[in-house]
């Protein structure tokens, strides 16, 4: 077997290979394209942010402690 040759685990061999597969990809994408995606219409989760913090302590409880 190839990694018993090379020295190396199974888990190396395959991330060399990823590597070297993913080496030979162009990397012409335009990184902005991830920002913008989409709108922030009727979104405002501040207006919410009391009910949403009362079912995260839900019982009086933060992470186990008593707000007591």
């Amino acid at each position: 077997m190839r990694v018993t040759e090379l020295g190396i685990s199974l888990a190396e061999y395959m991330r060399r290979l990823v590597e070297r597969g993913l080496a030979d990809l162009p990397r012409s994408a335009d990184r902005s394209v991830v920002f913008d995606l989409g709108t922030s219409e009727g979104a405002d989760i501040a207006s919410q942010k009391d009910r949403m913090i009362g079912e995260a302590t839900s019982g009086g409880k933060l992470r186990g402690l008593s707000l007591d």
